[in-house]
C-alpha cells in the first residue's frame, strides 16, 4: 500500500495569489480531486493527505474537508487533511473546533502555517507561537513544518519545548538541492539536530522541485540518504508534492526517483516510508 502523505488541490481564481508568479504558470490551472484520482490510480497509490495550498483562508479548509468527506464517501483516495491555520492566532482552539465541526471535520489530521513566509529565522521561539503549537498538541492535531533551512534550528528548539506535539517537516526543510554540496553542507547541521527530536517526522517531499529542471537522482541520493540515517525509515514518509511537481517532473517521475534514490532498504523499511509512517503518524483510517 502507497500513501501519498503531501499533495495539494486548487482552484487559482479563489485566492491562491502566489500562482501569479509567471515562472508558475505550468500550474496555474484548476487541480480537482477528478484529476488527483486520475494521477494516484495511475501510479498505484490508494491513500492520501491534502495539504493546504498557500492561501491562508479558513474557507480553504472547508473545501478540503468536503473534498475529504466525498472522498470518504464513494472509496476514493483522500483518507486526511492538514489544513490551513495561524499558529500565532490566539484564537487557534476556537478555529480548530469549528474546522472538525465542518462536512468531514472527522478527516482533519493536521494543520500547516506558512512559516517558510516570516522573515524571521527565530519565527517558532516566539510565546505566541508556542502557545499556537501546543494547542494543536492538546487538540490531537499534527503540525507540518514548511520552513526554510534558516528556520530549522528554531524548529528544533519547538519540538523540544512542545514534546506532545507531532512535528511533520514538509521537503526536508527544503535544503538546496540545485547546489549539491554546498546546498547539503549548509542543511545537514541543522536539520540532523531537529531529526534528534522524537516527535518530528519528516516528508521525501519536493526534493525534485528544489534541486530544478535539470534533477536528476544522483543529485537526490545524499540528501535521502541523510534523511535515512538520521531520521530512519520509521519516521519518513513518501510525499508527492503533486501538482507543483508538474514544474519539473511528472507524478510519476516523483515517485520512481524516490525509489531510486533510497538506499538498499527491506521490505518492511519501504512500507514504512510508502505508508506506514503516514497512517501511524497523521493517524489516518487506512489500512495497514
Amino acid at each position: 500500500m502507497i500513501v501519498d502523505a503531501h499533495h495539494h488541490l486548487w482552484r487559482p481564481e479563489r485566492g491562491y495569489t502566489w500562482l501569479d508568479d509567471p515562472d508558475l504558470a505550468a500550474i496555474r490551472r484548476p487541480f480537482t480531486p477528478q484529476d488527483l484520482g486520475v494521477e494516484l490510480a495511475r501510479a498505484g497509490v490508494r491513500h492520501s493527505v491534502l495539504v493546504e495550498g498557500g492561501r491562508c483562508h479558513a474557507d480553504e479548509a472547508a473545501e478540503h474537508l468536503g473534498h475529504a468527506a466525498d472522498s470518504a464517501a464513494n472509496g476514493g483516495p483522500i483518507a486526511g487533511v492538514v489544513a490551513w491555520a495561524d499558529v500565532a492566532d490566539p484564537d487557534l482552539a476556537a478555529t480548530l473546533r469549528a474546522y472538525r465541526g465542518l462536512r468531514g471535520g472527522e478527516l482533519l489530521v493536521g494543520v500547516r502555517s506558512q512559516v517558510q513566509g516570516e522573515v524571521d529565522p527565530d519565527y517558532l521561539d516566539r510565546a505566541d507561537v508556542r502557545h499556537g503549537l501546543a494547542t494543536v498538541a492538546a487538540a490531537g492535531l499534527a503540525f507540518d513544518l514548511v520552513v526554510r533551512v534558516d528556520q530549522l534550528a528554531a524548529a528544533a528548539r519547538a519540538a523540544q519545548a512542545v514534546p506532545e506535539l507531532r512535528l511533520v517537516l514538509d521537503h526536508l526543510g527544503k535544503p538546496r538541492i540545485d547546489a549539491g554540496e554546498p546546498g547539503l553542507r549548509a542543511w545537514l547541521g541543522p536539520f540532523t539536530e531537529l531529526a534528534a527530536r522524537p516527535n518530528v517526522t519528516c516528508k521525501l517531499s519536493g526534493m525534485v522541485t528544489e534541486a530544478g529542471a535539470q534533477w536528476t537522482v544522483e543529485g537526490l541520493r545524499p540528501f535521502v540518504a541523510a534523511a535515512v540515517a538520521a531520521f530512519g525509515t520509521d519516521r519518513l514518509m513518501f510525499g508527492s508534492d503533486w501538482p507543483v511537481c508538474l514544474l519539473v517532473a511528472d507524478y510519476a517521475g516523483v515517485l520512481d526517483a524516490l525509489r531510486q534514490a533510497l538506499p538498499p532498504l527491506d521490505p518492511a523499511a519501504v512500507a514504512a516510508v510508502f505508508g506506514a509512517t503516514a497512517v501511524r503518524t497523521y493517524g489516518l483510517a487506512a489500512p495497514s
